[in-house]
């Protein structure tokens, strides 16, 4: 259970997750610049991945 609970459903929440608005979100969702994925027509993400894809972002 713990790693579902790890895991991000959904543009909007992932959105909301990141600190970013629904568009630039589904942006970079569909560049292929977050880490996840798109099961069905719902995209996932682990907050693990996108917590470190955004620390490197931010580094750079």
């Amino acid at each position: 259970m713990q790693q579902q609970e790890e895991l991000v459903w959904g543009a909007n929440s992932i959105a909301k997750f990141i600190g970013r608005t629904d568009r630039q979100t589904f942006h970079m969702l569909n560049a292929g610049l977050l880490p996840a994925k798109k099961i069905g027509d719902r995209w996932v993400a682990s907050k693990a991945k996108l917590i470190a894809a955004l620390t490197e972002e931010d580094a750079a």
